[in-house]
């Protein structure tokens, strides 16, 4: 395949191209890229050289992760430029350029926090160091519960790729596995932190096929996992390994006049082309959801059908075949259900073998009902009455739950929930975020740990 993108190995030994490699395919099918497969030994090697290295001290990573930050968002690497990277992530993932753009400067500006936003997470009676003054009456030290971190990310959004830098400002070594879907930003923001000053005993990028995968998550101290409810059950038991499953965010609509809310609802739904883990996948109506329903259907239909690269695009594309597959789920799961827009299908094919994933909005019966907890890469909601008698148990296992009206009890309620991780009080949208603002917890929570130190 020559004349294609080459997205390299990043190893101990620096840029790596192997004999194995394979096809990134864009929308369409084509091939947009090839992607080196390392092999175990290489693996091996590079988490080897991670548990040799020594990280740098945290003056130091911070003033890396800032340079860093400039470089992803302005360099050129692997031969592209931002420009051109944009433009490739689109292609291969299907989301809209806007939301690729928006997303790769989040991550540019999660970079240049990232030393503050880790920090963040430190215990308020907690120091980072043995040697500060409050050790000598004894004192809780905030340390990391290893030395090596491994990343399996996901490829079905770029800003995944935002999480684990707070990894490196606590000191972490990182060994990182790209999704084969799309592995330019990881290669982009790897080969920037090198550029800025993390050696590649402090950062790696290891492309392998699922059967080495487990052994970079394994040999690491503490990993991070993203995937579906498979990957989330896998190690539901390892307490090693984080995991980032889907999100099934909320909003319940709790008797507030819900028309003055609608533009935040129908974002919170469509907003990062509904691909993201903090868009709403269900809306919960004090009263009749049919009104809620049409109204968020008429604002969804009229979103156009480009291919991603359009700078127009809101909605995310995918190969024909991919988005018949996920079409069929949809109406299989819709049966019995009263349709405001989707009944026909979602799929509008574009021409060239790829399709947009149009919006859907569907009625259900009940707050329980369990479509409410299916979460599909484009925006799909459904929508279902709630009543008082109903409680909070429909909005549980929530990523995100935004509740507009109720009273202080119904909040309290919704914040003391374990299985709810984030609560928006207000008009506010499912997928707002914030550097320091945890996303899903503090990652330092998982991290880090304290222990007494007593010196004299």
């Amino acid at each position: 395949m020559p004349g294609h993108h080459q997205v390299d190995a990043l190893g101990h030994a620096g840029p790596y191209r192997a004999v194995h490699r394979e096809a990134v395919p864009d929308v369409t099918g084509a091939c947009a890229a090839e992607l080196s497969i390392v092999p175990r030994l290489f693996v091996q090697r590079s988490l080897a050289a991670l548990r040799r290295g020594v990280s740098l001290p945290a003056e130091a990573r911070g003033k890396a992760l800032s340079r860093a930050a400039e470089l992803f968002a302005t360099g050129n690497f692997g031969g592209l430029s931002a420009e051109a990277y944009q433009h490739c992530v689109s292609r291969v993932s299907g989301l809209p350029l806007p939301v690729v753009r928006a997303a790769a400067s989040i991550i540019a500006d999660t970079a240049r926090q990232a030393q503050t936003s880790a920090y963040a997470a430190l215990p308020r009676g907690a120091v980072t160091s043995w040697s500060d003054r409050a050790t000598r009456e004894g004192a809780a030290v905030w340390t990391r519960r290893g030395e090596v971190f491994a990343v399996n990310a996901a490829g079905n959004h770029p800003g995944v790729h935002a999480l684990w830098l707070e990894a490196l400002a606590l000191g972490y070594r990182l060994a990182v596995r790209p999704s084969r879907k799309e592995p330019f930003t990881p290669y982009r923001l790897v080969a920037a932190l090198h550029e800025a000053g993390f050696g590649t005993d402090q950062i790696v990028l290891l492309p392998t096929d699922h059967s080495v995968a487990d052994d970079i998550v394994n040999q690491a101290d503490l990993a991070l996992a993203y995937g579906g409810d498979d990957v989330v059950a896998k190690y539901a038991n390892n307490t090693r390994v984080l995991t980032q499953g889907p999100g099934r965010s909320k909003i319940l609509l709790a008797g507030a006049d819900w028309q003055d809310h609608l533009d935040m609802i129908v974002d919170s739904v469509s907003n990062e082309g509904g691909t993201a883990c903090v868009n709403a996948t269900a809306v919960l109506v004090h009263g009749d959801p049919a009104p809620v329903a049409q109204a968020i259907a008429e604002r969804l239909r009229a979103l156009p059908s480009l291919p991603p690269e359009d700078e127009r695009a809101r909605l995310p594309v995918q190969p024909v075949a991919a988005a018949r597959a996920l079409e069929q789920f949809l109406l299989r799961h819709a049966e019995g259900t009263t349709a405001w827009l989707g009944k026909d299908g979602v799929v509008e094919e574009l021409g060239d073998g790829s399709a947009a994933l149009r919006p859907a909005v569907f009625q259900v019966g009940r707050a329980d009902a369990p479509q409410t907890g299916i979460e599909l890469g484009f925006p799909c909601v459904w929508v279902a009455p709630w009543s008082p008698s109903d409680g909070i148990a429909p909005l549980r296992h929530s990523l995100v739950v935004t509740v507009v009206g109720g009273d202080d009890t119904l909040i309290d309620s919704l914040v003391q929930e374990p299985t709810i991780r984030n609560v928006y009080v207000g008009n506010h949208p499912t997928y707002w975020m914030r550097p320091g603002v945890p996303h899903d917890a503090y990652l330092g929570e998982f991290l880090m740990k304290t222990k007494a130190v007593l010196s004299s």
